[in-house]
């Protein structure tokens, strides 16, 4: 009965999975709500989603005194950073682990005729898909919290969407650079070697991306102050450019490595 449930709720992917992914999906679902040290989390991180977003709205920027526009925006924008800092936790706790929960019978899976490849991007979209949906609530929530402009809005959505797409990549990429095949606790994984480089070169792509962001936001906000129009102007379109090359290749040289390593397990 509980497996035919399973199998009516993971039905749609039927339709556009291969088996071999439609099956590592549905593995990994299942392991993931058998195992209740994984599962129960999920209850702490709602209430920390309600904390994060009560924070924000408790933030006094529209009591009292008017605050100026400028502060405002820059809270928005700063925003995305902390947005992105706590989607790399998550992604930290969840996804890093996944290749090292395979733990020993991942020889089966290496001498049988499966395809690692298909069972590398089941994990990445097994974890990528929630957090997504995470990372625009997040976004979405927060800017009407903060009585964002529709520039700022849509900056701050399409830039969380790029980030959690590079973040859940780099998670895997490096879970899989730093395996712990031995561990079974899947909590004490994130705590390694390998989990302190993820989070640090997390940093640093929250960093960069702030940093190429920066110049339009300011461009923004002078033409705002000037009571004009925003144009998309090459100085305005060229930082975005490059943030989508930068998130791009955080997103595509991870899950390469991350399979080439996977292809050179040896037990």
């Amino acid at each position: 009965m509980r497996g035919w449930l399973w199998q009516a709720a993971l039905a749609p992917l039927s339709r556009f999975l291969t088996v071999a992914k439609r099956e590592f999906v549905i593995k990994d679902v299942k392991l993931f709500f058998r195992d209740t040290t994984q599962w129960s989390q999920l209850i702490l991180l709602a209430v920390l989603l309600v904390i994060y977003l009560f924070n924000i709205r408790a933030l006094p920027l529209f009591t009292g005194e008017q605050v100026p526009f400028f502060f405002v925006t820059l809270v928005s924008f700063l925003n995305l950073g902390l947005a992105g800092f706590v989607l790399a936790s998550i992604a930290a706790r969840f996804i890093f682990p996944a290749v090292s929960l395979e733990g020993r019978q991942m020889w089966l899976l290496r001498s049988s005729p499966l395809d690692l490849r298909a069972l590398l991007w089941s994990k990445y979209w097994t974890g990528t898909l929630p957090l997504l949906v995470l990372a625009l609530i997040i976004t979405v929530f927060t800017n009407i919290l903060l009585r964002a402009t529709g520039f700022m809005m849509v900056v701050g959505i399409g830039t969380i969407l790029l980030l959690t797409i590079a973040i859940a990549a780099l998670a895997l990429g490096f879970g899989a650079l730093y395996p712990q095949f031995d561990t079974e606790n899947a909590a004490q994984i994130p705590t390694s070697f390998g989990g302190l480089v993820f989070m640090m070169t997390t940093i640093a792509l929250l960093a960069l991306v702030i940093v190429l962001e920066a110049a339009p936001v300011y461009a923004y906000l002078q033409a705002t102050r000037a009571g004009e129009s925003i144009r998309l102007t090459p100085r305005l379109l060229l930082p975005f450019a490059a943030v989508v090359v930068v998130c791009a290749l955080a997103t595509a040289l991870p899950l390469r490595i991350g399979l080439k390593r996977m292809e050179e397990f040896e037990f």
